[in-house]
């Protein structure tokens, strides 16, 4: 299958799996706590298995790293290519019910993120990408219509002479991160859960999002794949790109930056 086609699947996958969440979401669900005391819902398990499902019947060759097959103990051997799949990014916003949560798919290659694309069900953004062609695109959907249609091209911004805008994790933000935003000029600073800080970068509604503390790597692949096809950049402790397929598929702490080169963070 070719990536145009691939890429497609993708989409589909996405947003079948991210109204089946929306669908949970807008009622009364459980929550749950895995081994790693963080939280899960039935949303998570729902909209992994629609993705699992969608990616056996377009590419079952590739392997899929998926974060809740992960966590029950099922970890695939990886090829040079695999996929890495977060059912429901910003679990936490979801339990509040604060909307940002996403859906995210990419395919590694090489480990580096070749496509990627999140969905925000609660909003009905959409956003899919090309690294290779750098193409990068993003939609509003309409919830009631199955149809994916109005897709434009994203791509990332000049610094405002004003000073950059910044987005940080509602849920995870820490003082490293707040030292680090002081050594620019910020002129404004967002608070955003999930992928969806990827996303704002790509197109060009902020330029900067560091984040100094832990991820895994299905947090972070598809927006990298999203924010890299907009012409922005992932980079991590050795100032490199980050890469894929990690022991424990864990990642350093990185800076995502578009129109700009990012500050060294200090060792």
């Amino acid at each position: 299958m070719s990536d145009v086609l691939l890429l497609d699947a993708l989409v589909a996958a996405a947003v079948e799996a991210g109204r089946a969440a929306k669908h949970i979401y807008d009622g009364a669900f459980a929550v749950d706590t895995k081994a790693d005391d963080s939280p899960v819902t039935a949303a998570d398990q729902v909209a992994e298995e629609i993705i699992l499902r969608r990616l056996q019947y377009h590419a079952p060759g590739i392997a899929v790293v998926a974060e809740e097959q992960v966590a029950a103990g099922h970890v695939p051997l990886l090829g040079a290519e695999f996929f890495l799949v977060d059912p429901l990014d910003g679990t936490r916003e979801f339990i509040h019910k604060r909307g940002e949560f996403t859906v995210n798919i990419a395919l590694i290659r090489g480990a580096s993120p070749a496509l990627g694309v999140v969905y925000a069900p609660a909003s009905g953004q959409l956003f899919a990408a090309n690294v290779a062609t750098a193409h990068a695109v993003c939609a509003t959907l309409d919830p009631h219509n199955p149809v994916v249609a109005g897709l434009a091209p994203i791509r990332v911004r000049a610094v405002p002479a004003a000073g950059v805008t910044a987005v940080a994790s509602r849920s995870h933000r820490t003082a490293a991160t707040d030292a680090y935003l002081a050594r620019y000029t910020v002129a404004e600073l967002k608070s955003v859960g999930s992928s969806l800080k990827f996303c704002m970068v790509a197109a060009g509604e902020a330029d900067l999002y560091p984040r100094l503390g832990a991820t895994m790597e299905w947090d972070t692949a598809a927006g990298h794949a999203v924010l890299v096809a907009a012409g922005g950049r992932v980079s991590g402790p050795d100032a490199q790109p980050l890469r894929y397929g990690k022991p424990q598929f864990r990642n350093p702490w990185f800076v995502a930056s578009g129109g700009l080169v990012p500050h060294a963070v200090a060792a």
